[in-house]
């Protein structure tokens, strides 16, 4: 029986009665290390050399909780064993040996899945501070298991060297599961080939594009026609970044010019009918290539309308809205403290309507929107100033990977909007559905991954930048106290979070990275269905049996010549222009555009007939 104690540089590892400490296995794995005596050891290594021993450690019972999922919710206890789940029920047999964690009273939920996470991002020349490791610790803590990041490739760069750039920065760093999605920045024929590559062979099944960023990563509409088609034809999932990125730059040139160089001129610059019209535009154009989209960061009430009416109209179309988003809004880009004010500066920006965090979780809840993500990019306060004088180079970003379960409890379910069952929906069980991992993962039953949490529904933490774990000097949703708080995390079958957060058991570069298939059913049955419906077909008709006029070749058209006529056929008698007799043309030319006007006529008889009517 052995735990963790992770410090940041060197992990220990205490351990009672360890086989991994034999005296002949000892000096074969970590040379120098010694036993400090019978029955205890006490090992002091590296992190990159942790070793990942089977012990009893590996068998947790979770006796007395209510487990939740996002289609019901039942009492029973909860065995692991070696990573995953091996029962759920009220009268489970347990080998002996099993680590026991009291639940009673608590919730059993999957692990929350973050679908949109950056770290270690670069914008403006700085690079976010939240890597791998702290932001995936960060994530465990908070009650999220797996995150989802987003590989960047600069403007003609590979997708799939970008690809395996982002697998070595996270591969040894990463303390959770997690996967990836790859974002088109450029389009041309290297990039479907790499798409094809990436989804075949790869595990990535979603791609994002980007609406915005004008001369940068934004797509044309020709483009991302053709990107929706490729996704389509490849199975994949279609993500979209939506504000017009047109739009936005004219509206920045306009706000700098203004002299507006403060974060209030971000929020003036990008308003919300740039992110609604965006959304629309391209639900609109996948929904003309039967191509299943999913909106990415939905900040504001008319983009989570345009969304909510599509979904009605039947298309297939999937909107995440942020933590932030739902947690906090964009007045705070007013602030008279510029640090204040810049922290909050984000894309698409939060929106300064108050009423907006409300309109958007009233969405979630009734399923109108399906996933909440973090879209965590964090930058510090110094790295934040390099945009200082210029609003439009301020790194973009806010955190959220660590409170974002929190806060949709607190915001959700506290205030009655939403079940249990749909906070697990929306934290977790829609993310693996849309993204092909359930039920492996987002659900707890037997055979899915033990990835867990005990959730104390009662207990409540006040969030601050002083007291998270990430590594950001700012926390959007400073003084916000929450009810509803993890106590442990399980992930990959161990404990490695205790005691709602004060106790961490990681080791970095434990976790692991997960590939999804394509094709998910999930996503493309009615894609499927509707592509069966939609081949256009010709019309049955008898044939046309009649005579058939000789064409002639076509002429020039002729453009119709001003009439030749003289002063006296084209006034009236009182020296008025008779318009019926002008040779008027659209051109604008008259046959008396040579004759000097008078300085002032009066009509007596308007063309059409004079009037007494008084209107």
């Amino acid at each position: 029986m052995g735990a963790y104690y992770d410090s940041g540089t060197l992990a220990v590892r205490v351990s009672l009665v360890s086989p991994w400490w034999s005296p002949k296995l000892r000096p074969k794995m970590w040379p120098g290390l010694k036993s400090p005596g019978a029955g205890m050891n006490l090992g002091i290594f590296p992190k990159d050399q942790v070793p990942h021993i089977k012990t009893a450690t590996n068998r947790i019972h979770i006796k007395g909780g209510r487990v939740v999922n996002d289609d019901q919710s039942v009492e029973a206890d909860v065995y692991i064993e070696e990573g995953v789940v091996k029962g759920v029920g009220k009268d489970i047999l347990v080998p002996g040996g099993a680590r026991i964690i009291d639940a009673r009273g608590k919730l059993v939920i999957p692990g929350g899945i973050d679908p949109n996470t950056h770290f270690e991002i670069e914008s403006n020349g700085v690079t976010s501070v939240d890597d791998f490791y702290k932001g995936t610790k960060a994530a465990l803590v908070g009650g999220t298991t797996l995150t989802i990041d987003c590989v960047l490739p600069e403007k003609d760069e590979s997708l799939a060297e970008a690809y395996e750039k982002w697998r070595q920065k996270a591969d040894g760093k990463v303390v959770s599961d997690y996967s990836l999605h790859v974002a088109v920045t450029w389009w041309g024929e290297k990039v479907k080939d790499d798409m094809a590559l990436l989804a075949k062979e790869k595990g990535v099944n979603s791609f994002l594009v980007f609406l915005a960023y004008k001369d940068k990563y934004q797509l044309s509409d020709s483009e991302l026609y053709e990107f929706f088609t490729h996704c389509r034809e490849l199975g994949v999932l279609a993500m979209v970044h939506a504000e017009n990125g047109d739009l936005v730059a004219e509206m920045t040139k306009k706000m700098l010019g203004m002299g507006i160089r403060g974060p209030e001129g971000h929020v003036l610059s990008r308003p919300e009918e740039l992110e609604s019209e965006a959304a629309q535009r391209a639900i609109a154009i996948a929904n003309r290539v039967n191509c299943p989209i999913y909106i990415t960061r939905v900040m504001s009430t008319s983009a989570g309308d345009v969304i909510a009416a599509a979904r009605k109209r039947g298309n297939v179309v999937y909107g995440e809205p942020t933590a932030a988003g739902l947690g906090t809004d964009g007045s705070h880009c007013w602030d008279k403290n510029w640090k204040v004010a810049a922290a909050h500066v984000t894309d698409p920006p939060l929106r300064p309507d108050p009423s907006t965090p409300d309109h958007l979780m009233d969405l979630l809840a009734n399923g109108d929107l399906q996933i909440v993500g973090s879209d965590n990019r964090t930058f510090s306060t110094n790295q934040k100033a390099v945009g200082k004088d210029d609003f439009s180079k301020i790194p973009c970003g806010v955190n959220g990977v660590e409170d974002r379960m929190s806060v949709i409890w607190e915001r959700g379910v506290v205030s009655g909007k939403m079940d249990e069952n749909r906070f697990v929906a929306v934290t977790s069980t829609n993310a693996a559905k849309i993204f092909n991992m359930y039920p492996k993962k987002g659900r707890i039953a037997e055979g899915s991954d033990a990835d867990v949490i005990i959730w104390d529904p009662e207990a409540a933490r006040t969030i601050s930048a002083r007291t998270h774990h990430q590594a950001v000097d700012f926390n959007v949703f400073e003084g916000l106290t929450c009810r509803g708080v993890p106590l442990y995390t399980i992930c990959q079958g161990k404990v490695v979070c205790e005691d709602s957060g004060s106790v961490v058991h990681v080791t970095q570069g434990a976790g692991s990275w997960v590939p999804r298939d394509r094709r998910c059913d999930h996503v493309f049955k009615r894609i499927h269905a509707r592509e069966k419906l939609r081949v256009p077909k010709p019309v049955e008709r008898e044939p046309y049996d009649g005579t058939v006029a000789d064409a002639e070749p076509e002429e020039p058209l002729k453009v119709a010549q001003p009439s030749k006529l003289t002063m006296e056929e084209v006034t009236t008698s009182t020296g008025a222009r008779d318009l019926h007799k002008s040779g008027f043309t659209l051109a604008g030319e008259q046959v008396d555009d040579n004759v000097p006007r008078r300085t002032g006529q009066r009509i007596t008889k308007p063309p059409g007939g004079s009037s007494s009517i008084i209107f």
